[in-house]
C-alpha cells in the first residue's frame, strides 16, 4: 500500500482477498500490480472463473508472508504473462530485508538481495559466530536500519533473538550463492532432525506441489519412538480428483532421498488446510485414524514413517 502511495497509484482494496473477489478485482480495475501472499495465488489458479477472466493487465506482482511453491510461480506467470518476485522480512525487520529486483537479474526459488544498508550473515546453526562458505545453509542474520531495538519490556527474549554486534538472529535457515542472491531453506524450528538427518519440510513440499492432482501440501514433524521425528505430510487436492496413499508414496520415491520418504506409512488425521498444518502440528501427532477419510476439502492426510 505505502509503495502504490508513493508512486502515485491507484490502490484497490479487496476486504476479503479470496480467490472470487480477487478475480472480481482485477478484472473490472485492470489491475497492473498485485501485491499476494501464497494462499491467495492457490486459490486464483484453482479458481473456475480463472478460465473466463483476463489476468494480462497484470504486469508484476510480489509474494511474501511464506515461500511461494516454485510450481505455482510456473503456472501463474503462465497465465498472465506478468512476473512474479518474491521478497523476505520479519516484523523484527519492520518488515522487508531482502527483495528480488524487477529490473535486472531474477533468480525464481530465491528471496533476493538484501535491500540498501542491509547487512547479512549465514552462520553454523550451533554457533552464530561462525559463518559458513558461500552455498552452504546455516541460519540467516541480518543487521540493518530496520532491525528493532529490542522486544518491549522482555530484554531476556531480546538477549536470544539480538546478538552484541545488532544482528536480528531469525530462525530461518537460509543460503547464499555466489552472486549474492539469498535462498529460504526452511524455518529452524521446522526442520525435521529423524535418524540422524536433517530433513526440510519445504524441499518435500515442493515436490508434492508438482503433482498434477495436488493443491496445497504441507510436511510437519512429528515424535517417532525410534527416530526421534518421522514426516507427517497434509495434503489438499484440486477439486474433483482422488489419491491413493499408495500413489503418494510411489510419487514422493521417484523425487525425495529415501531419508525423507521410507515406507511403510500410515494415514493419519485430516487437517482442514496444509497452510494451518504446521500450527495444529501438535493437535496432528496424536492422530490415531486408520485408512484414508474423506472430507469436505477433498483433504488426504498421511504419515512418513521413518522406519
Amino acid at each position: 500500500m505505502n509503495l502504490a502511495i508513493r508512486l502515485a497509484w491507484t490502490n484497490v482494496l479487496v476486504p476479503k482477498p479470496q480467490a472470487e473477489p480477487l478475480l472480481e478485482a482485477i478484472s473490472k480495475f485492470k489491475v497492473t500490480f498485485a501485491p499476494l501472499v501464497p494462499t491467495m495465488y492457490i486459490g486464483i489458479l484453482d479458481h473456475p472463473d480463472l478460465a473466463h477472466t483476463d489476468l494480462t493487465t497484470i504486469k508484476g506482482c510480489f509474494s511474501g508472508s511464506a515461500p511461494l511453491p516454485l510450481e505455482v510461480i510456473r503456472k501463474f506467470e503462465e497465465k498472465t504473462g506478468a512476473i512474479i518476485v518474491e521478497g523476505y522480512g520479519l516484523t523484527e525487520s519492520s518488515p522487508v530485508t531482502h527483495v528480488n529486483p524487477f529490473r535486472g537479474q531474477r533468480k525464481v526459488g530465491s528471496i533476493g538481495i538484501p535491500l540498501p544498508e542491509t547487512e547479512c550473515r549465514i552462520v553454523d546453526l550451533e554457533d552464530n559466530t561462525k559463518e559458513v562458505p558461500v552455498g552452504e545453509s546455516g541460519e540467516l542474520l541480518i543487521r540493518g536500519p530496520q532491525i528493532m531495538k529490542g522486544y518491549l519490556n522482555k530484554p531476556d527474549e531480546t538477549a536470544k533473538t539480538l546478538t552484541r554486534d545488532g544482528f536480528l538472529c531469525t530462525g530461518d535457515v537460509a543460503k547464499m550463492d555466489e552472486d549474492g542472491y539469498f535462498y529460504i531453506v526452511d524455518r529452524i524450528k521446522d526442520m525435521i532432525i529423524s535418524g540422524g538427518y536433517n530433513v526440510y519440510p519445504r524441499d518435500i513440499d515442493e515436490v508434492l506441489y508438482d503433482h498434477p492432482k495436488v493443491l496445497e501440501a504441507c510436511a510437519v514433524g512429528i515424535p517417532h519412538s525410534k527416530r526421534g521425528e518421522a514426516v507427517k505430510v497434509f495434503v489438499v487436492l484440486k477439486q474433483g480428483q482422488a489419491m491413493t496413499e499408495n500413489e503418494v508414496i510411489d510419487y514422493c520415491a521417484t523425487k525425495l532421498a529415501k531419508y525423507n520418504c521410507r515406507c511403510p506409512l500410515n494415514s493419519g488425521r485430516n487437517c482442514p488446510s496444509p497452510m494451518w498444518a504446521k500450527s495444529c502440528a501438535r493437535i496432528c501427532e496424536n492422530s490415531t485414524d486408520n485408512g484414508i477419510e474423506a472430507c469436505t476439502l477433498a483433504s488426504l492426510t498421511i504419515s512418513l514413517d521413518a522406519d
